[in-house]
């Protein structure tokens, strides 16, 4: 495969309206705060901060109350810190504590209970977790919770892929990466705390249907493609090859800038499918029998709000996010806020 060419991020044409939540900013700085106090990071604050996970957070929630704006913040802070360390622990070849770290947090979200060693009692990681998915769960209603238990563990187990993958003699299929990036992306929790924080709840019926699955993935692969041609030059710099722009290269023999125009053609077909879904969801809820006018105004609501993770990763990514224009990102180094010392050894 060839070396990392010179490349442009394309234009993914996402035909969606954006909004965003006017203190989005505020969110930001308090989502900081909350990870400093909670000791995620201890330095490097203002680089940290330069992630805009408030920006994010108040483009996908922007109709939201602002409490779950800066909820949904601090989660996203915590997911970007729990994903650095997993790649500190990689780098490091100290995978070993990885596993208990997330046993921790499994454990607590099934039980409400911590058993483990006491470092990890302690972790800021564990701590972190704690604080938000009590609050978290406190405001979810009860089949959303149920989701939202569900995503978690299916979350950190991909990520134990990723680090699989990066082990491997064979890169992963195509294929597999794709079904596995769904949950690395570590999106489905964040979309199950918006559909909360929104007030929209959709049948499971409907939720569970494969025609709404079909449309939920065709979204988390538009946001999780995207997210793959900006953080190229960071993945392919550290040898990481989960990416779909690397595999796409590495299986074709294609120079990475081509392989960022293939990505860019899936994109577009994906986004089609995601259309093709939506218009069709009405002919579905008739099938289901759901009848109910509020449920099948949420089902429209929560269709809105998948529009909103599409363009708003987008325009996070191109305008409010520094981590993919960080020099030392870029060259494939750790950011300066890591803590090496945050997952202890086990």
């Amino acid at each position: 495969m060839a070396l990392l060419d010179s490349f442009t991020i394309p234009d993914f044409h996402l035909p969606f309206e954006s909004a965003k939540h006017p203190q989005s900013g505020r969110a930001n700085s308090e989502a900081t705060s909350w990870a400093l106090h909670h000791g995620l990071i201890t330095d490097a604050a203002e680089q940290f901060a330069g992630i805009g996970f408030g920006h994010l957070s108040g483009r996908v929630c922007h109709e939201a109350p602002y409490r779950h704006v800066v909820l949904l913040a601090e989660w996203m802070a915590w997911s970007f810190v729990l994903d650095d360390q997993h790649d500190h622990l990689i780098r490091a070849e100290r995978l070993e504590a990885w596993r208990p770290l997330t046993d921790a947090i499994t454990g607590y979200l099934a039980t409400g209970k911590i058993d483990s060693a006491p470092q990890l009692r302690r972790n800021p990681l564990v701590v972190g977790f704690i604080d938000l998915c009590d609050r978290i769960l406190a405001d979810m209603p009860p089949t959303v919770r149920e989701r939202y238990r569900v995503h978690i563990p299916l979350m950190l187990r991909s990520l134990d892929q990723e680090a699989a993958n990066r082990n491997a003699a064979q890169q992963p299929t195509i294929d597999d990466y794709v079904r596995m990036r769904r949950h690395s992306s570590q999106l489905l929790p964040m979309m199950d705390m918006v559909e909360a924080g929104l007030g929209v709840e959709v049948p499971p019926e409907v939720y569970n249907s494969s025609a709404f699955q079909d449309l939920m993935s065709s979204a988390l692969d538009v946001i999780s493609w995207g997210n793959d041609v900006f953080s190229l030059r960071k993945e392919f710099s550290c040898g990481d090859n989960n990416n779909l722009v690397s595999l796409l290269a590495w299986w074709n023999e294609w120079s990475l800038p081509e392989a960022v125009l293939a990505v860019q053609e899936r994109t577009r077909s994906r986004i089609e499918d995601f259309l093709t879904a939506a218009q069709g969801l009405p002919d579905v809820l008739d099938t289901l029998e759901v009848t109910d006018p509020s449920a099948r105004a949420g089902v429209a609501r929560c269709v809105k709000s998948y529009q909103d993770w599409m363009i708003g990763a987008d325009l996070w990514q191109r305008y409010e996010c520094t981590r993919y224009s960080d020099e030392r990102w870029v060259a494939g180094l750790e950011s300066t806020y890591i803590r090496p010392d945050l997952v202890p050894g086990i």
